[in-house]
Formats: structure tokens, sequence, C-alpha cells
């Protein structure tokens, strides 16, 4: 089994910052690919940004310059640094692998369960 658990969603106000955090555990032979997505009510999941194992990073455009991934090969752990949020950050904010469960495997994405991030004042 695989989980990847998020956790650091909360409630901030308009200006702030978060650090999101997601940590995959289980029988995890490699981990290629990690990403970050959100999803805000009524709308569709949407990419954030992503990170491969040797730390080469892609963003969303409207996502540049306010957010930061990065990644703790050691630990499986990938974080999404927020700052300056905004109240249309609003989201549940999931996060995303792409691994292999053992040598040979082609591998699979799986998501965590989300995190509520709620942007108000």
């Amino acid at each position: 089994q695989v989980q990847l658990v998020e956790s650091g969603g909360g409630l901030v106000q308009p200006g702030g910052s978060l650090r999101l955090s997601c940590a995959a555990s289980g029988n995890i032979f490699s981990i290629n690919g990690m990403g970050w997505y959100r999803q805000a009510p009524g709308k569709e999941r949407e990419f954030l940004a992503s990170i491969t194992n040797i730390g080469i990073t892609d963003y969303a455009d409207s996502m540049k310059g306010r957010f930061s991934i990065s990644r703790d090969n050691a630990k499986n752990t990938v974080y999404l640094q927020m700052n300056n949020l905004k109240p249309e950050d609003t989201a549940v904010y999931y996060c995303n692998a792409f691994l292999s469960r053992r040598w040979g495997e082609r591998g699979a994405a799986y998501w965590g369960q989300g995190t509520q991030v709620t942007v108000s004042s």
C-alpha cells in the first residue's frame, strides 16, 4: 500500500503564508515526479507545481513568484511554500506522486486526500 498524506493547511489572512507538506509512505521503490494541485468549489482541479527527483521544477504561470515547491528525497516528502496568499487561493490542495512500488514496474500516479486552505480575513 502507498499513502500520501498532506498537512499544513488551515485558515490564513490575505497576504499571509503557509507551507504545505506531503509525505509518501508504504511500499515504495522509487518516486519520480511529485507535485501539487488544487481544486476550488465548483472548479476543476488545476496544476500548481511539480518537481522531479533531481530537483527540476515546473510551475503554472499564475503561481510563479508566489509559490515555491521543494522536496526531501530522503523523507519522500514534497513541500509547497505559499506566500502572499489571496482569497482566490482558497481551495483543497492535493499532492501527487508518480512512483514505482518495485524494480521494473512502470509506475503510476498516486494522490493524497487533500488539505483545505482558506484565505480570509
